[in-house]
């Protein structure tokens, strides 16, 4: 087999694989329905892109090769959106996200004269040679703006997801976070790619060119096929939050200046760490901060200033030291020696081992078998 056999069987199979995927995501019975919308038709539409590598064995239309080149201008908003409902519970589509279709309108607009309203020998002959077209050169600038900035984009909503979430819960789910960070690392090493895949097009190293696009398919088929399998075996990873949350920074100054005196604050830490140790509602794994405001009773935009600002702890962390602290006192008690520190992470309030081992390490810079044994 040959190497542009090779790429069309490669091309195919990341088509099938994608359509396929996205077809079950559209039907699935489930109550995130937008998201699995999105990503749905972002596979679509990648699979469309990926399809130009083994169209020409099916379709000789010029009009629908070039509206499939120009539809990879809807990979990036499509990943953007879909990140966004992944993150944020109340995130619904508007009419002013239609605004992401300016840059693949505009790409279609470029191609109207010389290709679309085209007949004939024109049309055929422009399209020989449009790869070195103005138009092109037009579209190649425009994808890759719009790539810095929706990939720009992305990484802000994460870096906010994940304050925001470490500010608000205790349930480990910065595996999300992890997640699809990872996930917009790998799209942006197959951009990279096909940027170099671009730029050797206009050279004469053909067998580079097509080596490049092979890495390019392959990488994205097996990113896809990763992506879905841990959506489907871990649903749980998932816990958005409400967009309407704030980091602390974003308002902590103004609340103190329109409260509390240091005197009150401290009475209210101390009133805060008594109920922790009296009542321990650290064991309930789900804990949210706004869950323990009405517990303790104290107003929820106070309670965060007090453990983020002045205690200089994320909520996250704040919860797991308390539930840290139950385990060590579990763990020296010779009545639970039976228990295994599989049993004692559940019973303290954590409900994932790595997240469990990494706050106990971090508070006694020992792991719970080691402290157990010393």
């Amino acid at each position: 087999m040959d190497k542009l056999s090779f790429l069309e069987v490669i091309a195919a199979m990341a088509v099938f694989v994608s359509l396929l995927l996205a077809v079950f995501l559209l039907t699935v019975k489930t109550e995130r329905k937008l998201e699995n919308r999105l990503f749905a038709a972002f596979l679509i539409i990648n699979a469309i892109d990926i399809s130009g590598l083994f169209m020409h064995l099916f379709v000789n239309s010029y009009n629908l090769k070039a509206f499939k080149i120009s539809a990879y201008l809807l990979v990036m908003p499509l990943f953007y959106l879909y990140v966004n409902a992944v993150c944020y519970a109340d995130f619904t589509l508007k009419r002013k996200h239609l605004l992401h279709l300016i840059p693949f309108i505009a790409a279609n607009l470029i191609l109207v004269p010389r290709l679309y309203l085209a007949e004939g020998a024109a049309k055929e002959d422009f399209f020989k040679v449009m790869w070195h077209s103005p138009e092109m050169f037009v579209y190649q600038l425009i994808g890759e703006l719009q790539f810095f900035f929706y990939i720009v984009g992305v990484f802000l909503v994460l870096k906010k997801y994940r304050k925001i979430y470490l500010e608000n819960y205790t349930n480990p789910n910065t595996l999300l976070y992890q997640w699809l960070s990872q996930l917009t690392v790998i799209f942006l090493v197959i951009h990279v790619c096909i940027i170099f895949k671009n730029v050797v097009r206009y050279t004469q190293h053909r067998d580079l060119f097509i080596w490049l696009n092979i890495v390019a398919g392959t990488v994205f088929l097996l990113a896809a096929c990763w992506f879905i399998l841990k959506a489907l075996n871990y649903p749980e990873l998932f816990r958005r939050i409400d967009s309407t949350l704030q980091p602390t920074k974003d308002f902590a100054e103004t609340f103190e200046t329109e409260n509390k005196t240091d005197e009150t604050k401290n009475i209210q830490i101390e009133q805060l760490k008594n109920f922790m140790v009296e009542k321990e509602p650290f064991l309930e794994p789900s804990l949210t901060i706004q869950e323990l405001a009405d517990q303790v009773n104290i107003p929820v935009r106070e309670l965060s200033v007090l453990i983020n600002h002045h205690l200089n702890q994320h909520f996250f962390d704040f919860v797991n030291e308390y539930r840290v602290k139950k385990a060590m006192t579990l763990l020296k008690d010779p009545t639970k020696k039976e228990y295994t520190v599989l049993e004692i992470l559940y019973e303290v309030g954590f409900n994932s081992k790595s997240s469990f081992h990494t706050s106990f390490k971090k508070y006694t810079n020992q792991t719970p078998t080691a402290y157990r044994n010393n």
